[in-house]
């Protein structure tokens, strides 16, 4: 099945079972930057719009309809996704609408919703960068498929870990963010140095390795 054909049956299953303004709504909401992200980014990524939700509709902290551009529901993930124009959410806004945007991704976080935002431009310009990301969200929330060992979840907690301190790594950070000892640290890191998603940073006339930094293309590594 093509994109467009998927797409169609997507959005026309959606339709049929809304009336009123929740109808309404997905016919005038879910437009050209919306099909974009599901094209450009979803798509390639998932395959398939199995759990997802145009157009969804939430309450905010008044009790006041709200329409997100997106809604993923698999079990207890909840998690919301917004395609954002430059024009329409930061050259047309003012003060109260910027407070109530940030107001309500907090109640909606309150809420149980993971809220993530995606720039139009990156969508529509770089949407390898965006099915990085995303790739990288969902595998803290969606079960795998098949089976997956110990040692590989590690691995990748380890590469999140890296990303997230945003400098070299050390078998020191491992040991504390896992609660192992020294030489399992040293082992997981070596390993990911192995598959090329970390390289060692070399210090001493011994050439001791004492950290490791991230590779080129490493966020590729979260499948």
């Amino acid at each position: 099945m093509t994109f467009e054909e998927a797409h169609s049956a997507f959005f026309q299953h959606h339709l049929a079972r809304r009336t009123g303004e929740r109808r309404g709504r997905l016919e005038r909401g879910h437009r050209h930057a919306e099909k974009l992200f599901l094209q450009n980014v979803w798509w390639p990524l998932k395959g398939g719009f199995d759990g997802l939700h145009p157009e969804f509709e939430v309450l905010d902290w008044r009790n006041r309809a709200y329409f997100a551009d997106f809604a993923l529901l698999h079990g207890h993930v909840k998690i919301i996704i917004e395609i954002k124009g430059y024009a329409s959410h930061v050259q047309d806004m003012d003060r109260q609408k910027y407070s109530n945007e940030l107001n309500r991704e907090t109640f909606l976080t309150a809420m149980g919703y993971t809220v993530v935002s995606f720039a139009y431009d990156d969508v529509e310009q770089r949407p390898e960068l965006c099915i990085a990301l995303l790739r990288m969200l969902l595998a803290r929330f969606m079960p795998s498929k098949s089976p997956v060992a110990r040692a590989i979840l590690a691995e990748k907690e380890t590469l999140r870990l890296a990303i997230q301190l945003a400098r070299p790594i050390r078998p020191k950070d491992v040991d504390l963010h896992f609660e192992i000892d020294h030489r399992t640290a040293v082992n997981i890191l070596q390993k990911l140095y192995a598959k090329g998603w970390l390289h060692p940073s070399i210090r001493g006339k011994g050439e001791r390795v004492v950290q490791y930094e991230l590779s080129r293309g490493v966020l590729d590594a979260f499948d």
